[in-house]
């Protein structure tokens, strides 16, 4: 591990902390939002903020590049990635649920994570061996298992996504209260709180930006975070295979739903 990840921590709550101030501007205010290529929409603030990252980077650590879900810079294995509006469907329609999210990583393994909620100001943190943070006080997972009154279960699922996750909303849906509040990695940093007790994301293609600060804040936090086969992605290519955020005593029943009843739309059977 290298030492000066407290440095790189401390360089990335400041990119936090503008991107907060940027998601808050255009949050009333005609945030330009757009359609991309594949139907999924960009705003200002994306844009803004991605812009911001790259210059930061340039101008303090010129050997890293960047891995933004909207632009990139150059490629080393030592990379920042970053997804600088998570729920923008959501942001576009004034509703608060969007964070941003940023993290550092070598060969495509994070190191330090960063997930900060610009409306409520909590920032999730988490550094390798160092636990996990939310606004300086140490979180964790929780520890329940399945409790239809007790449990909450955060799910994303879209017509296009390759996994076909509904046989496992149906096989859940009578041991949990189920949810979708519209950004995986906010429902991410809720696992690592213990608000939540699991998330299910069938994210591929374009959707490891996605994963890398949640993985680390919620394994710091003593949770588990792999792909749908059980393993673990490398961020710094551009798809994964899904991804199970998750509690340790959930874990192994969910791993074992997805594997069992989440289709692949790509195989043809």
């Amino acid at each position: 591990m290298e030492d000066n990840l407290d440095e790189f921590l401390e360089f990335g709550l400041d990119i936090a902390k503008h991107a907060g101030e940027i998601m808050r501007k255009y949050f009333n205010e005609n945030n330009g939002s757009s359609y991309k290529f594949d139907n999924t929409i960009v705003t200002s603030a994306d844009l803004e903020i991605n812009h911001y990252l790259i210059k930061r980077v340039k101008e303090t650590y010129p050997d890293h590049s960047v891995y933004g879900e909207e632009e990139s810079l150059a490629k080393s294995y030592k990379e920042w990635i970053c997804d600088p509006v998570d729920g923008t469907a959501m942001y576009a329609r004034q509703i608060p649920v969007a964070v941003f999210s940023l993290s550092y990583c070598v060969n495509g393994i994070p190191l330090v994570g960063i997930i900060y909620d610009p409306f409520t100001e909590n920032m999730y943190t988490a550094v390798k061996h160092k636990g996990a943070f939310k606004n300086g006080e140490r979180i964790h997972v929780s520890e329940d298992d399945f409790d239809n009154m007790k449990t909450i279960v955060n799910i994303d699922c879209w017509p296009t996504a390759d996994y076909d996750i509904l046989p496992v909303i149906n096989e859940i849906q009578d041991k949990t209260y189920l949810v979708a509040i519209g950004s995986v990695i906010h429902a991410g940093a809720l696992v690592a709180d213990g608000k939540f007790d699991a998330a299910i994301f069938p994210g591929t293609v374009n959707k490891n930006v996605d994963m890398p600060a949640v993985k680390i804040i919620v394994e710091e936090a003593g949770g588990m975070v792999t792909n749908f086969i059980g393993e673990n992605d490398r961020y710094d290519e551009p798809k994964i295979n899904g991804a199970i955020i998750s509690n340790k005593v959930l874990y192994p029943k969910l791993l074992n739903l997805v594997e069992k009843y989440a289709k692949d739309r790509t195989i043809e059977i």
